[in-house]
């Protein structure tokens, strides 16, 4: 007995979906390999493009000024005709840590200080060179940690919560002007978090959380793409601490 036209209609309709569904899905496949692919080469694509960009930055710069008889770089080019990177970075690194080496001695200290001395005669020279110096001491000193917590603060205005690096305690004529115990807090920007601005904020309206610094630097680059895990104990995720400054019985 030969199907009606009705059914011989629907089966035919049901192919199509089945074929248009079976591309679809193919597709997918396709596309999720090519974004699982992305995932993973992009992010060392960058990061090998912009070390390079630094080697090849450092190089033009630092090895035309080493005499080619002594230039490792070309030295090595001409004899095997291969072109190595790195040689401005090496010589770099090797000419700090000599300069490092005779600072610590007693004649470097003494031209150190000498130098100091001459800058600090210079008006304008000598406030750059004093903020630079106290900068780069403190954040290069193995025992110094330029960010020490992770924060929340309300910014711009309550109700509205940032995140913060806790750098230290607030001392001095700003601390004592101010009746409240107060610390310091650098608020970055996004998603360059080198700036941003320098917060003198009460310490109880300060929430410490429990992310490193390090975590808290990639959620602010990303823009909050990158969450990092709650650390905190499963009991205590469900409970927020605040939700505002205010007091919650006046909220």
């Amino acid at each position: 007995m030969s199907d009606s036209p009705r059914n011989s209609a629907e089966k035919k309709t049901d192919m199509e979906h089945t074929h248009v569904m079976r591309r679809r899905g193919i597709l997918s496949r396709f596309r999720n390999y090519f974004l699982t692919g992305l995932i993973v080469t992009a992010p060392i694509g960058i990061t090998i493009t912009l070390a390079l960009w630094v080697i090849n930055w450092i190089d033009g710069k630092i090895v035309p000024l080493i005499p080619e008889g002594y230039n490792p770089q070309l030295l090595f080019q001409n004899s095997t005709g291969i072109h190595i990177p790195g040689i401005g970075l090496v010589v770099v690194f090797v000419g700090l840590t000599f300069i490092g080496f005779v600072a610590a001695g007693f004649v470097g200290r003494v031209m150190v200080r000498s130098g100091e001395t001459i800058l600090n005669r210079m008006p304008v020279i000598r406030s750059v060179y004093g903020a630079l110096k106290q900068i780069f001491e403190t954040v290069l000193r193995s025992s110094a940690r330029p960010f020490r917590e992770v924060a929340l603060i309300e910014y711009p205005r309550r109700g509205i919560w940032a995140i913060g690096f806790i750098t230290t305690k607030t001392t001095g004529e700003v601390q004592h002007d101010i009746s409240e115990d107060v610390v310091n807090v650098f608020l970055p920007t996004t998603p360059n978090p080198t700036s941003g601005f320098l917060l003198f904020v009460p310490r109880k309206d300060v929430i410490v959380l429990d992310m490193t610094v390090e975590e808290a630097i990639k959620m602010i680059v990303s823009a909050g793409i990158v969450t990092p895990p709650d650390r905190r104990p499963t009991d205590a995720q469900n409970i927020p601490l605040v939700s505002s400054s205010e007091d919650p019985d006046n909220g």
